[in-house]
């Protein structure tokens, strides 16, 4: 049996970069970690900032946030509630006039707003945990990073928020962070981890065992999402069931396009960024 993973899936980051830092929201819980993370990064004193994630619509922390002005540009990496609520109220307490870059931004305007920061910066589309879903690569010389969202998280596996989110997409997107080894990863939620391909790489691995073991619960007669959680995330507080029943939806919906059979319990996904009892 798999077991519930907790832990984070690479070595954490001994430190961060010089130009990174963490400005964490207080809305620790269950389904956030310690708290969603903004990162805030400067290339030097003289440069304005980007700001990646701005979080909830908390007070306190779009006024630290806005405290560290001038900002070149807010980067998004997905749209679920715990990122982006705030992201109204602290474009408008900076001025109204600054670029917002999420899923869907054309490159040349995510490298203008790089360049404007003195930063190098990509995005790397990344669906699956949702449809919306992307990274960010930036660094400065030789040190880059990857920001990356809910797509991989500091601690524990992140939910594939059904049926936004698409589990053959995810691990695509896994696959494709696998490229990035040696680069840390700046997570939503959780601790910066050392390595974003050893945490993909885990990921993968964690994933497929997840899908035989949903397989091998579906061939022993579970016929629901809520029966397989039973059988599957047994060894998950119950509490957590349904987080898990959305992760159980998107892998039988995989499944079912594997065997060329239409998915159901088509349902609308939850607001936040659930944590997958992995």
């Amino acid at each position: 049996m798999v077991g519930h993973v907790s832990v984070p899936a690479a070595a954490v980051l001994a430190e961060l970069p010089t130009w990174a830092a963490l400005v964490r929201a207080d809305n620790p819980g269950p389904m956030t970690l310690d708290g969603t993370n903004s990162w805030v990064l400067r290339a030097d004193p003289a440069s304005p900032c980007l700001i990646v994630d701005p979080g909830p619509d908390d007070g306190a922390h779009l006024a630290a946030l806005a405290a560290r002005s001038p900002v070149a540009g807010i980067l998004v990496t997905h749209g679920h509630s715990d990122h982006v609520a705030g992201l109204g109220a602290l474009v408008r307490s900076l001025g109204g006039d600054v670029a917002v870059l999420a899923a869907g931004a054309e490159p040349a305007s995510v490298r203008a707003v790089g360049r404007a920061a003195g930063f190098d910066l990509d995005m790397l589309p990344t669906p699956g945990h949702t449809a919306d879903s992307v990274c960010f690569v930036t660094g400065t010389g030789e040190r880059s990073v990857v920001l990356t969202g809910d797509s991989i998280l500091g601690r524990g596996t992140t939910i594939v928020a059904y049926p936004d989110g698409d589990l053959g997409a995810y691990l695509a997107s896994l696959e494709r962070l696998t490229d990035y080894d040696g680069v840390p990863a700046l997570p939503g939620h959780g601790p910066a981890l050392a390595d974003c391909a050893a945490a993909a790489r885990f990921y993968v691995a964690h994933r497929h065992a997840r899908l035989d073991e949903v397989r091998a619960a579906v061939g022993a007669g579970a016929r629901t999402p809520e029966d397989v959680v039973a059988v599957v995330y047994r060894d998950v507080p119950t509490t957590l069931w349904p987080a898990a029943a959305w992760s159980v939806r998107a892998q039988l919906a995989y499944l079912g396009q594997e065997d060329g059979q239409q998915a159901d319990g088509r349902e609308s996904a939850p607001p936040l960024s659930r944590l997958d009892p992995p």
